[in-house]
């Protein structure tokens, strides 16, 4: 496995018009290769969310199947950090593909403890569930890492923040596709393997299905993607451009040991800051989406409604992720820390409001839409600020370190245990003050790494 994942060497620099023009080429078709992989992704990922209200009715609790849906994101937390270390030291044009793949077959491997254990025999099978998304989770954690390698060695720093605003909408693509998935797999293919058993038609849309298409992905990204540009005959993206960031030697070219990417990246203190405020902007986020439709629902919305509250705090992420990738390369000159502060600033006042006119259906869905809009644009800085701070040869384990405390501390402890915890026993309106407080501990957090930042790459 080593010598498979192993970076290719590098080939002698070409020089001239040629070389330029496939340096243009190639890096439009890696940037395609990591889009459709990383949404490749998001297809295999959350799908056990969609199955669940149909495998309750085949007799499986809500307690039980909590807890098989909670082991993914503690996977996905720690794959992120762990397995961004053997992407820094592994080809991506493999790696990521690598990744996709064990997803999809861990995916469509979801189908046996329901089909062929069944609630007959729960305690296996709820084994079996939990470890097969635990898998998933896992396998998702390598789809990230390897896309920050790509972005640090193909795209320059002045640049990056544009280029992976746009890159990040892929997990909005790819989620978008899995309810459409779910539901025309179970269409088009569900009577093809159960006849008349309609019950278990689920399992091909939601699993099966999905992990078919998420494979052949896998094969579009292996032939799009590649590694480094040296690897390809071209100098490196800072020569190119000449464009060379405050961290950039020649040394970040080298491939590193496991224990030097580890010392590099948890020795430097402005990436813990960082990572820290990732948990609480995470906090914010899932906090405010995942509670939205309990919290709604209580208020007497409908269902209906909530739902439509629910679709525009996504659909509002896509351009404001854009606006903040172009603002923080246009405005601030490749500073990602002020835009992320503005924007966590602009989310508290949104939440205040939220908080204060929670009754006004209206009003509630605006709040929901700009909330949205201004939260994504901070998750997906923090991954480029995390890239910018660290060597290109550290970059995947700088990137993975704030995702694992963005989904084990800011997601699984904050988001889920503690805003319930609290809106449980003391009510929304604590959840509330516990939101804005995130919003300015991560300000506050980001303020400490303004002096790492230089308003230019030199």
């Amino acid at each position: 496995m080593a010598s498979f994942l192993k970076p290719p060497a590098f080939k002698a620099e070409q020089t001239g018009p040629e070389a330029d023009a496939l340096y243009k080429k190639l890096r439009a078709q890696v940037f395609l290769g990591a889009f459709i992989g990383y949404a490749g992704f998001y297809i295999v990922r959350k799908n056990f969310s969609m199955a669940m209200p149909m495998l309750e009715p085949l007799g499986f609790g809500k307690d039980e199947l909590g807890i098989v849906l909670s082991l993914n994101a503690i996977a996905y937390g720690f794959s992120k950090f762990l397995m961004a270390s053997v992407s820094d030291r592994s080809n991506a044009r493999r790696f990521l593909p690598l990744g996709l793949t064990l997803a999809a077959l861990s995916m469509m491997f979801m189908v046996v403890p329901v089909q062929w254990v069944g609630a007959e025999h729960k305690g296996f099978a709820i084994f079996l569930m939990a470890l097969l998304n635990f898998l998933v989770g896992w396998f998702n954690g390598m789809g990230w890492p390897p896309c920050g390698r790509v972005m640090t060695h193909w795209f320059s720093q002045k640049e990056r923040g544009t280029w992976m605003s746009v890159w990040n909408c892929a997990h909005n693509v790819g989620g978008a596709l899995v309810g459409p998935m779910a539901v025309y797999g179970a269409i088009w293919f569900g009577s093809m393997f159960y006849g008349t058993n309609a019950q278990y038609y689920f399992l091909i849309g939601t699993y099966a299905f999905p992990a078919c298409v998420a494979i052949l992905i896998a094969i579009a990204a292996y032939c799009l993607i590649r590694d480094t540009p040296q690897s390809c005959g071209l100098p490196s993206i800072e020569k190119w451009r000449g464009d060379y960031s405050n961290v950039y030697s020649e040394k970040a070219e080298e491939v590193l040991s496991t224990k030097d990417i580890f010392k590099t990246v948890l020795s430097n203190r402005f990436l813990w800051y960082i990572a820290f405020a990732n948990a609480f902007v995470y906090m914010v986020r899932y906090g405010c989406l995942d509670w939205a439709p309990t919290i709604l629902t209580e208020k007497g919305i409908n269902i209906k409604d909530t739902g439509w509250a629910y679709f525009a705090y996504e659909i509002a992420a896509i351009p404001g992720t854009l606006v903040c990738g172009w603002l923080s390369d246009k405005l601030f000159h490749g500073q990602r820390a002020w835009p992320t502060i503005i924007f966590m600033a602009i989310v508290a006042v949104f939440i205040l409001i939220y908080w204060q006119y929670i009754d006004n259906l209206t009003v509630v869905i605006v709040c929901l839409m700009a909330i949205g809009f201004f939260i994504y644009g901070p998750v997906m800085l923090i991954g480029v600020q995390a890239l910018d701070l660290a060597p290109k040869n550290a970059a995947g384990t700088a990137a993975g370190l704030t995702g694992f405390l963005g989904y084990v501390l800011g997601t699984a402890v904050l988001a889920n245990i503690v805003i319930g915890y609290v809106a449980q026993h003391a009510g929304w309106n604590w959840t509330f003050v516990l939101l804005i407080g995130s919003c300015v501990i991560s300000i506050l957090l980001m303020l400490l790494t303004l002096s790492a930042e230089k308003k230019q790459p030199r």
